[in-house]
């Protein structure tokens, strides 16, 4: 009889939240990662997660579990995070010095970015008095 989730399950729940929550804001933090302590950190999350679905025993190296389960270390996730942010970033920077050349639609700028304001020329005042909150006025409730 076996207790607890297969490691199937244990694999897809690792693979959908926990790289995304541990590379979230990688590009902010990357110098922290220097520093021993603070890789050995990640690491250690990873391990953990990666020992259950590898169902080894607790002397056998990080390496060695990833290469069990299939996973990419943790610290080159985040290195790989960092590049593609890198990576897109400069291509961002280029494309808005560059304006008259084709771009591929995925680094298209966001419709919102792009304010367009409009002036016209004819003013016209109109009186509109609108209660929300059910206020009356002479002819009744409302606007």
């Amino acid at each position: 009889m076996s207790w607890g989730l297969k490691n199937e399950a244990i694999a897809t729940m690792y693979k959908g939240a926990i790289p995304l929550l541990l590379t979230f804001g990688a590009p902010v933090w990357i110098d922290a990662m220097k520093y021993e302590h603070n890789r050995q950190k990640y690491v250690r999350v990873q391990r953990l997660i990666i020992l259950k679905m590898a169902t080894a025993y607790r002397t056998t190296s990080s390496e060695a579990l990833c290469i069990l389960t299939g996973m990419t270390p943790i610290i080159l996730s985040i290195e790989e995070t960092v590049t593609q942010y890198t990576f897109t970033d400069t291509q961002q920077q280029q494309q808005a010095r560059n304006l008259d050349q084709d771009i591929e639609y995925k680094y298209w700028a966001h419709s919102a970015r792009a304010i367009s304001i409009e002036e016209t020329q004819s003013h016209v005042e109109a009186t509109i008095r609108a209660y929300k909150d059910g206020s009356k006025y002479q002819n009744g409730v409302g606007s």
